[in-house]
C-alpha cells in the first residue's frame, strides 16, 4: 500500500513542484490506481500556481472537472504502455501525467497541468464556453488564458523530464518506506520469535501449566509477580510477557534491585535533578520515566528495603513518582513485572515485606519450575543447549552417550536451567574433536552425584530377594527419568509388559508426584 500522505513531506518533491509552479505555472497532483486526487480535497484552499485554475478551483465544479480529468488520465495511464500521457485538459490547455510503478505494479500517477503548447496564442472559443460552464466569467476566462505559460518545443523535453522526476522520488521513497516497514517487520518476528512462548523449551506438565497462564494473559496489562528459583529463566518469561502483550512496541528495560543500596536505586527507579546531590550535574530520567508506555521488570524485588516498599506502593497505586531533588511528582504509565527467588508470602509474614505491596505485586502470579521439578526437560534442553553452543563455534553438534544422560538425570541442578547451559558450552569445548559427549567430560560435581547413588543403591550383603528388589526399583526409577516417564518406552527397554511395568511402579511408591516430592524433601 502506498503512503502518499508521506509524499507531500518529502523536501525534494517539494521544491520540483515549487520549481515546476515557479517557471511554467503549472500544478502537480497526485492520482491514486483508483483515479482519486490524493493531495487535494474538495473545498480545500490553496495557492494555484496556474492562472486558470486560480479561477476555476474556488468553484466546485471546478474540483469536480479536476477530478473526472485525472480519472481519464489514469484511465490511460493503467493501460501499462505508456512512458508518459499528454492530454487536452481545457481546449487550449494541457496537461502531461506520469505513471508511478513499482516492480511492475501500477500505483498512480504525477499529473501537471495548466500550460500550452500552441504558439499562436488564440483563446478558442470552446475554452470560454467551457469556463463559463464552470462559473468563470468570459473577462477572467480571456485573462487567464492568457497569462497561462507556452512552452516551446525546446523546453518541452526538460519539462517533462522535470515532471517525472516527481514520480520517480515518489517510486524512490515508497521503495525505501517498504524496506524499513519489512526491517521492523523483520526486527518483530525476531523479538517475537525469541522471546514467544514457544521458544521456552519444555514438555513437562509444570511448564505446560505455564504456557497456559502465558496464553491467558497476553491481552492483559496487569503487574506481574514472577517467582522462581536462580536460573529458571524468570527474566526470559518476563520479555515472553512484555512481547506478546499490546506493550510489545514499547520499550522494555530490566532492572535488577539488588544491585543498588537504597539510594542508589532511588535514583535509578525514579531520576534526580540537577544538583540533588554530590555529582548530580544534570537531570537524569529514572527507569519510571524512561519505561513510560512500555514494561519495567524489576528482578530481585525481595531485596528491596522497607523504605523503598513505601516508595514503589505509591507508584504502584497512583502511577506518580518525584525524581530525587524535586519537588513536583510526575506521572507514568508503567507496566510492572517483577521477579524473586525469595519466598515473598513468608516475608510478609515476618513482616520483611509490605503485605499491601505483595497484593500490589501479585495481581497475576506466576512459578517458575526449578529444573529438579521438571526432568522430563533435561534432555530437550541439554540438546538445545548443545545444538546453540555449536552454532556459536561454527561445528557439528555433538551428541550425548547413554551414560551421560543417565548423570545429567542423576544431578539435582541447584543452578536450574543456567547451570545446565554453561554445562553444556563446557562439555562442547572440553571434548575437543570427539563427537560423542561422555560422562568422564562432565563436571566433578556432576560425576560424582552420579556416583554417589550408585553406590548408595548396591546391596553387598542381606537376602538376595531384597538386593534384587533394590536394583529392580532403581533400574526403573532411573529409567522412568531417563525416558520422561514414558512407560511404554521404557517396558521395551526393561523387556516387560507395560501392565507388568505399572504394576512395579505402584509396589515400589515410583509414581512421579510421589518421587518429585521425595528428590525436592532431600534437596
Amino acid at each position: 500500500m502506498i503512503q502518499w500522505e508521506e509524499f507531500e513531506r518529502i523536501h525534494v518533491v517539494r521544491k520540483i513542484r515549487e520549481v515546476l509552479g515557479s517557471w511554467f505555472q503549472v500544478d502537480v497532483f497526485l492520482v491514486d490506481d483508483q483515479g482519486r486526487l490524493r493531495n487535494l480535497a474538495k473545498g480545500e484552499k490553496s495557492i494555484w500556481a496556474n492562472p486558470v485554475l486560480s479561477h476555476t478551483m474556488i468553484h466546485d465544479s471546478g474540483f469536480e472537472y479536476l477530478a473526472q480529468s485525472v480519472e481519464r488520465v489514469n484511465s490511460q495511464l493503467r493501460k501499462g504502455d505508456l512512458r508518459y500521457h499528454q492530454f487536452d485538459f481545457l481546449p487550449g490547455i494541457e496537461g502531461v501525467a506520469f505513471p508511478i510503478i513499482v516492480d511492475n505494479e501500477y500505483l498512480g500517477g504525477v499529473v501537471a497541468v495548466g500550460f500550452r503548447t500552441d504558439k499562436s496564442g488564440k483563446m478558442p472559443k470552446a475554452f470560454a464556453t467551457q469556463l463559463g460552464a464552470l462559473g468563470v466569467s468570459e473577462e477572467e476566462a480571456k485573462k487567464g488564458f492568457n497569462a497561462v505559460k507556452h512552452i516551446p518545443d525546446s523546453e518541452m523535453q526538460y519539462f517533462r523530464e522535470l515532471t517525472d522526476l516527481v514520480a520517480q522520488e515518489i517510486v524512490t521513497l515508497h521503495k525505501e518506506i517498504a524496506s524499513r516497514e519489512e526491517r521492523i517487520q523483520d526486527l518483530s518476528n525476531q523479538l517475537g520469535g525469541r522471546y514467544s512462548y514457544a521458544s521456552m523449551i519444555g514438555k513437562s506438565k509444570p511448564m505446560q501449566e505455564l504456557y497456559s497462564l502465558l496464553e491467558k494473559i497476553k491481552e492483559s496489562e496487569s503487574t506481574v509477580l514472577v517467582q522462581g528459583d536462580n536460573g529458571t529463566g524468570k527474566e526470559l518469561i518476563a520479555k515472553a510477557i512484555h512481547y506478546n502483550s499490546p506493550r510489545k512496541d514499547k520499550v522494555f528495560l530490566p532492572i535488577n534491585c539488588a544491585a543498588f543500596n537504597d539510594n542508589l536505586l532511588e535514583s535509578e527507579l525514579f531520576g534526580h535533578i540537577k544538583g540533588a546531590f554530590t555529582g548530580a550535574l544534570k537531570d537524569r530520567k529514572g527507569c519510571f520515566e524512561t519505561a513510560n508506555g512500555g514494561t519495567l521488570f524489576m528482578d530481585e524485588i525481595g531485596d528491596i528495603s522497607q523504605a523503598m516498599q513505601v516508595k514503589l506502593l505509591r507508584v504502584l497505586q497512583d502511577g506518580t513518582f518525584t525524581p530525587v531533588g524535586a519537588n513536583e511528582p510526575r506521572k507514568g504509565t508503567v507496566r510492572i513485572i517483577a521477579a524473586t527467588n525469595r519466598d515473598l508470602k513468608a516475608m510478609v509474614e515476618d513482616g520483611s515485606f509490605r503485605q499491601d505491596l505483595y497484593f500490589r505485586l501479585n495481581v497475576i502470579g506466576m512459578q517458575v519450575p526449578p529444573l529438579r521439578e521438571r526432568k522430563e526437560d533435561i534432555l530437550l534442553l541439554a540438546e538445545h543447549f548443545l545444538a546453540k553452543s555449536a552454532r556459536e563455534k561454527g561445528i557439528e553438534p555433538k551428541v550425548l552417550t547413554k551414560r551421560a544422560i543417565e548423570g545429567l538425570y542423576d544431578y539435582n541442578w541447584p543452578g536450574n536451567i543456567r547451570e545446565l547451559e554453561n554445562e553444556m558450552e563446557r562439555v562442547t569445548v572440553l571434548s575437543g574433536s570427539e563427537k560423542l559427549i561422555t560422562l568422564e567430560v562432565f563436571s566433578p560435581r556432576i560425576r560424582e552425584s552420579g556416583e554417589k547413588q550408585k553406590v548408595q543403591g548396591a546391596r553387598l550383603s542381606g537376602k538376595l530377594k531384597d538386593a534384587l528388589e533394590e536394583l529392580e526399583r532403581e533400574m526403573i526409577r532411573d529409567g522412568l527419568r531417563r525416558t520422561g516417564w514414558n512407560k511404554s518406552k521404557l517396558a521395551k527397554e526393561l523387556g516387560i509388559s507395560r501392565a507388568g511395568l505399572i504394576m512395579k511402579v505402584n509396589k515400589y511408591g515410583l509414581d512421579k508426584r510421589s518421587l518429585m516430592k521425595l528428590e525436592k524433601k532431600s534437596s
